[in-house]
């Protein structure tokens, strides 16, 4: 059975704290530490998880948002620009020799089933963006590709919602990719053997539309060159994200532009990974 890891809240979708599960075919069961990313903490933690037998929740009685993001705080979320093929043709660019790198805050992320909240300062111009996230299992810092993939504890899916008016105010990104409560992530950490990606396709749906649908091997730079190449700047640490960039189809490249608006339904689907599920709302 394939490893997966969840960080639930106890309270259901609003109690206080939060702990960390390996969610089984039928059953979330409590493994101890708060979330996957205090769970990664230990360099034990694979052999914790597997042979943890703490509380369980039966999956069909939790409600959706009793999910968090599998890791709340990672101390690093590292995201890449122009790093799908068809991504990059359709912004009219050149293939690149170096990955595009920038950065969220945690304030960012919310869980897989939380609701992004359009802020009414920047609600213009919001954009889908369905990317493969890498969460870091291990400390590496200056490592080559095989090393890389080792320390790549597993996957998840993440959404870089981004408010394209304000990204676009200045050549840097930074101010229009990290608006508060707006990046979905999980539902729960696949774990990787070796660091192999995951197979399949990426999709992306507002209101059941596909808007992205692509081969996740499509990437320029794979995961492992991505965590290789980012340990040569700075050092990564267990729990820290990389979210690998999003494939053709987003809305600013469109003609006309499309963008989310309140009441819409943003759906991303990573195959084997799992499903976010996000009511898009204005804020009130």
């Amino acid at each position: 059975m394939t490893l997966r890891l969840g960080t639930l809240r106890r309270g259901g979708s609003g109690g206080p704290g939060t702990v960390a599960v390996r969610v089984d075919d039928d059953a979330a069961v409590e493994i101890g530490p708060p979330d996957v990313g205090a769970l990664l903490a230990d360099p034990a933690w694979r052999g914790v998880a597997a042979a943890a037998d703490g509380a369980r929740h039966a999956l069909a009685d939790l409600p959706p948002r009793a999910w968090a993001p599998p890791v709340p705080r990672p101390g690093k979320i590292v995201c890449v620009g122009l790093n799908y093929r068809t991504h990059i043709r359709e912004m009219g660019r050149d293939l690149p020799t170096h990955p595009t790198l920038f950065a969220k805050f945690p304030e960012a992320l919310v869980g897989p089933y939380d609701p992004i909240v359009l802020p009414a300062h920047a609600s213009g111009a919001v954009d889908w963006e369905g990317e493969v996230a890498v969460v870091v299992g291990a400390v590496v810092r200056r490592v080559d590709e095989a090393a890389a993939a080792r320390a790549i504890a597993g996957y998840a899916v993440l959404n870089d919602v981004t408010m394209r008016d304000w990204q676009y105010r200045t050549p840097q990104w930074l101010q229009g990719k990290t608006f508060e409560a707006t990046t979905p992530f999980g539902p729960w950490l696949t774990v990787a053997d070796d660091g192999a990606p995951p197979a399949g396709e990426l999709r992306t749906e507002v209101d059941g539309e596909v808007v992205q649908r692509t081969p996740v091997d499509d990437l320029v730079f794979g995961p492992a060159a991505l965590v290789s190449y980012v340990s040569q700047v700075v050092t990564l640490r267990p729990g820290d994200v990389i979210a690998t960039g999003t494939p053709g189809g987003v809305g600013h490249a469109r003609d006309p532009r499309r963008y989310l608006a309140a009441g819409q339904v943003l759906t991303t689907t990573v195959t084997g990974l799992g499903e976010l599920r996000n009511d898009v709302v204005a804020e009130d």
